[in-house]
């Protein structure tokens, strides 16, 4: 589409030189003619560069300011014309009525754009209605390219409307590519070959423009220039992208929010079987993970390190960065636990156990959760 208008262009320009040069409107020279007919062929492009930008309710308040503003200085000029006397010369009177039009044409021109957000277009019965034509326009991050489960929404069907992929974006990912180390290679191979597992599926709509902010020199800025421009949503899984673009309005579509709201709802008291992969920040935690990536920190659980365990969960802490499940050894879910300690007289490490006590209650509050040192980890770029 990109390529269609500047053709375009070109050939309303040459149509205009051609004119100018042809029909020599300006005495003298014919190229100066023609250069007149390139300065109007530049001035008119400019001007419709910056009407492409405005709003429906913009350019219907323009247009009729500018229709009214017309009209009104007809009507003063129809009077200068009439006037007899020999006080004003007929040039003087043609030099007001001229200049009185473009003055009330500029007038009624600003003021009707500037006063157009106030129109009601819902009264019209949905003739101008800005909805039939607003696109649904939705541009990729790199992080959301390089992950790869965008493919997997668009192809079940759950990311509709125009994939928008900028050259600046596909810049950075050759960078990556071609980068020396061999992990960000890695990746950004693996975002080229998302990319074009998106464009082989036929039924996503995807466009790359050539767009670029050159004033701009990081991409996360030039992502939400962008998507301001084109009125489009960003998609990302950068938790900072994410928190940016709400600060400059702009609307964005996390991955990662999408995965957390469809992880599955667990409750205190329910038990689980996880694997203890490694051991936790505090003493004697272990740490697990579930499929979907939730991390299950688990007291008294060192000792179950690369072994299956039934657990408890006792509190669920959801944060901006995931959710996270705290338990606890479901042997222990009795009135008493076992307190072991380690025998220091035979200094082999063995484990004694001593009379039975009673384990204290675990607090369910999140502020006391989180101040068992666990943070979630950071998935944004």
């Amino acid at each position: 589409m990109h390529a269609d208008l500047i053709i375009i262009r070109v050939i309303f320009t040459a149509i205009l030189v051609a004119a100018g040069y042809v029909l020599h409107p300006v005495p003298g020279n014919r190229l100066l003619s023609a250069l007149a007919g390139a300065l109007a062929a530049g001035a008119i492009i400019l001007l419709e560069m910056r009407i492409k930008r405005a709003s429906l309710k913009t350019l219907i308040g323009a247009a009729v300011g500018s229709i009214l503003g017309i009209v009104g200085a007809f009507l003063i000029g129809t009077l200068i014309s009439r006037q007899e006397s020999h006080a004003v010369s007929p040039e003087t009177k043609t030099f007001l009525t001229l200049a009185l039009t473009f003055l009330m044409a500029y007038v009624g021109l600003v003021v009707g754009a500037a006063k157009g957000d106030h129109l009601e277009l819902s009264a019209l019965g949905g003739i101008f209605s800005d909805k039939t034509t607003r696109r649904d326009m939705k541009i990729l991050d790199t992080s959301v390219i390089i992950d790869g489960r965008i493919s997997d929404v668009a192809e079940a069907g759950f990311l509709s409307g125009t994939i928008i992929i900028p050259q600046f974006i596909l810049r950075e990912l050759q960078q990556v590519a071609d980068s020396p180390d061999s992990s960000k290679r890695q990746r950004g191979r693996r975002g080229l070959d998302m990319l074009n597992r998106l464009q082989s599926h036929g039924k996503l709509d995807i466009q790359l423009v050539d767009t670029d902010f050159p004033a701009v020199r990081e991409v996360d800025l030039k992502l939400l220039e962008l998507s301001k421009m084109l009125d489009a949503v960003v998609v990302t899984n950068d938790f900072n992208l994410n928190k940016v673009a709400h600060l400059h309005g702009v609307s964005v579509l996390n991955i990662n929010e999408l995965a957390n709201a469809l992880k599955p709802v667990v409750l205190p008291g329910e038990q689980m079987r996880v694997f203890i992969l490694k051991e936790g920040k505090e003493y004697n935690q272990g740490v697990a993970y579930l499929d979907d990536g939730t991390m299950v920190v688990v007291d008294n659980a060192r000792r179950m390190i690369g072994k299956n365990a039934d657990i408890a969960v006792t509190s669920v802490l959801q944060t901006t960065a995931g959710k996270m499940i705290f338990g606890r050894l479901w042997e222990e879910q009795g009135e008493g636990v076992g307190i072991h300690t380690t025998d220091t007289r035979t200094g082999n490490g063995g484990a004694r156990r001593y009379r039975e006590q009673p384990r204290p209650a675990q607090p369910q509050s999140a502020p006391v959760v989180a101040a068992r040192g666990v943070e979630p980890e950071d998935t944004g770029r």
